[in-house]
Order: C-alpha cells, then sequence, then structure tokens
C-alpha cells in the first residue's frame, strides 16, 4: 500500500527493520534537546504529515526498550491518527522513571503501525446474547 508522506525533518522516513516487522520507528524531530522530569509529559514532533486511505488508520505506540530500560512511554497509547488527520504527528511522550530523560534530535521514540479498521453501525436493542462469561468484567477470567 502506499501512503502520501511529507518529511519535514533531518531523518529518513519511518521504515520496517525485519520483513516481518509490524511497526516502523518515529524519530523526534527538534530544534533543542527536550528533558522529561520524571512524571513529566510532552508532545515530541516528528516533523511528519501523512495521508491514509479512507478506513485505515495509524497507531503511534511506544518503543518497549525503551519503556523497560528508561520507564519512558507513549501517553496516549495506541495514539490514533485518522484518515482525515493532515496535520503533523505527535508523540505524547511521558517519563515514568525516577530520572530525567533527555530527548534528542532524531532519537527513535515511538512506533507507527498501520492499521485496517471497520465502522460501526448501532443496533439499539432491549437485551444482549447470553454467554458463559455473562457480565464478568475485569479479571473474571481468572489469572492462569
Amino acid at each position: 500500500m502506499n501512503i502520501k508522506i511529507i518529511n519535514t525533518s533531518n531523518h529518513p522516513l519511518p521504515h520496517y527493520e525485519t520483513l516481518a516487522s509490524a511497526g516502523m520507528d518515529l524519530r523526534a524531530s527538534i530544534t533543542e534537546a527536550i528533558t522529561l522530569q520524571p512524571m513529566d509529559r510532552a508532545i515530541v514532533p516528528t516533523g511528519l504529515f501523512i495521508e491514509l486511505p479512507v478506513g485505515y488508520e495509524a497507531q503511534v505506540r511506544p518503543r518497549s526498550g525503551l519503556a523497560a530500560k528508561k520507564g519512558v512511554t507513549v501517553l496516549n497509547a495506541p495514539g490514533t491518527v485518522d484518515a482525515d488527520y493532515r496535520g503533523e504527528i505527535g508523540v505524547i511522550l511521558v517519563n515514568l522513571s525516577n530520572m530525567p530523560f533527555i530527548v534528542e534530535n532524531g532519537e527513535r521514540i515511538a512506533q507507527l503501525v498501520i492499521a485496517k479498521h471497520e465502522r460501526a453501525d448501532w443496533k439499539l436493542v432491549q437485551e444482549l446474547t447470553e454467554t458463559e462469561r455473562g457480565e464478568g468484567g475485569f479479571g473474571s477470567t481468572g489469572v492462569k
């Protein structure tokens, strides 16, 4: 699938690192470093603008290594870039660690996954089909 993209950064276009990769790394496109103190958050620009076909979204997701090693993640994960959005892709990073984290220009800060989605039409009813689980919510199916 071809997706139109404008790149105002000085960094390469996002790309798949391996044949089986689902996501492409997004890089910070900033003129000066951003320091995230513990529990701070910031919208980090990427310099990327995309045009997706209707029926697709781009999901902004955390990088697992950054989350595991530094405690830095994407706050609204996954963030959704809708097909009709034409603004710059920004990444809401949050520092959940107890140490300051410095975001440098060009640093890989998140992943972008392109996904097909469906649109729902609501059908208002008075009752739902019964299931074995029923109304059991969080943790209702056990841990093992």
